[in-house]
């Protein structure tokens, strides 16, 4: 049976690169949306060249394959007036336009918001900066990196030495943002027929993803710090080591530690009364992690997890990228995908994460080869003849 995609008829123009942003309309193309990715001729997105490693027998890199899969790619240098046109023209046929450039950049060019929503007022405009559209640093270009540290993300994780999270998660974070707030959109749209602008900012994004440590300060007063693999909340709740290695112990309420107690014969501190609620225990946090760890140092990592799963307290392994997709589990729920690109080499990246009943997202179209899609989409759009496609591509401005 072939189910039908969320966004199938949705049409999204892609001028964004890295990642928050192709983030985000990769997830709007695994939903079913036909996503035309706007790359400059002969180099491409940015990420592209971000290797090694790259994709076997190709010169793209494996970091753009994780974000651009189901997606058509068309060279077009917008930065000259007839490709600029080009892309003009396309924006009335479209519903989403997502870029992100540094603040007016794309108003030179006559593709920004008040320019295109003139022609196309149900257009949906997203743009993706690090600092949003108004505010003194309003102007200034923003990366991953700085945005870890200036949301407080880096003063919060690891240890004494402020540390960055190892994948860009302020990027992924505000594509998802970016994607939940052009879903709300086409909604609107769907009541209204009115578009609108987006603004999403890394910086926003991030900050509010803070959550439970940006409340700790708003409503308790307390700073946040970084405290290594501990949380500030919740006992015990952190890597404990093993005889063989380290295992996460994340007891979440009270039943859990009492059933703890009992997975590793701990009656004493079972009824301890340092203990028995999670706010005594993280007042004494440090007494009840080494009598914890007195136990499970004794013991393999297979046994630990043995016993803390017989008595259902939640607990598990630290995996390296290769044991994840060893897993049994993850292999079971089918996340890994292996897709065919047009010159033959296969690519295996984990697909769309979430099952949809009804409306399944697809995983099924390789990241594109720079430009391949160029001549159709531009034939299908705009109606261009073969011999004008020839004119503009001796020119430079399609690829």
């Amino acid at each position: 049976m072939t189910h039908p995609l969320a966004l199938e008829g949705v049409t999204v123009l892609d001028l964004s690169r890295v990642l928050a942003g192709p983030w985000s309309t990769q997830i709007l193309a695994d939903l079913g949306a036909k996503v035309i990715k706007v790359e400059k001729p002969e180099t491409g997105d940015d990420t592209r060249i971000w290797g090694p490693p790259f994709i076997p027998g190709t010169t793209d890199a494996a970091y753009f394959a994780c974000t651009n899969r189901n997606k058509n790619s068309v060279a077009v240098d917008f930065a000259q007036e007839e490709g600029a046109a080009i892309i003009r023209a396309m924006a009335p046929k479209a519903d989403i336009f997502v870029e992100n450039f540094k603040l007016g950049g794309l108003a030179k060019y006559g593709l920004d918001y008040e320019s295109l929503k003139a022609e196309n007022p149900g257009l949906i405009y997203c743009s993706i900066t690090g600092f949003g559209q108004t505010g003194p640093y309003a102007s200034r270009a923003g990366y991953d990196y700085l945005i870890q540290g200036m949301s407080g993300l880096m003063s919060v994780t690891g240890h004494e030495t402020p540390t960055k999270v190892g994948v860009a998660i302020s990027d992924l974070v505000t594509g998802l943002y970016a994607t939940i707030s052009i879903l709300a959109a086409l909604r609107h749209r769907e009541e209204t027929g009115q578009g609108q602008h987006i603004d999403c900012s890394l910086l926003d994004c991030q900050t509010a993803a803070m959550a439970n440590q940006a409340a700790n300060w708003l409503v308790g007063g307390v700073v946040p710090k970084p405290m290594g693999n501990s949380h500030p909340n919740v006992v015990p709740y952190r890597v404990f080591e093993v005889a063989d290695g380290h295992i996460i112990i994340a007891c979440g309420n009270d039943g859990q530690f009492q059933r703890l107690c009992q997975a590793f014969d701990m009656k004493d501190e079972a009824t301890d009364p340092r203990f028995l609620k999670n706010v005594d225990r993280v007042l004494n946090r440090q007494a009840i992690d080494d009598l914890i760890e007195e136990r499970t140092s004794k013991m393999s990592k297979q046994r630990a997890l043995e016993l803390l799963e017989q008595h259902a307290v939640p607990g598990g392994p630290i995996n390296n990228i290769p044991e994840v997709f060893e897993d049994p589990h993850i292999q079971a729920r089918g996340l890994l995908k292996t897709l065919e690109r047009g010159d033959g080499t296969t690519i295996t990246a984990p697909g769309f994460p979430v099952k949809l009943s009804e409306t399944p997202a697809r995983s099924d179209i390789a990241p594109p080869i720079l430009g391949v899609h160029t001549q159709e989409v531009l034939q299908e759009m705009l109606m261009l003849k073969q011999d004008e496609l020839d004119i503009l591509r001796k020119k430079g401005i399609i690829g």
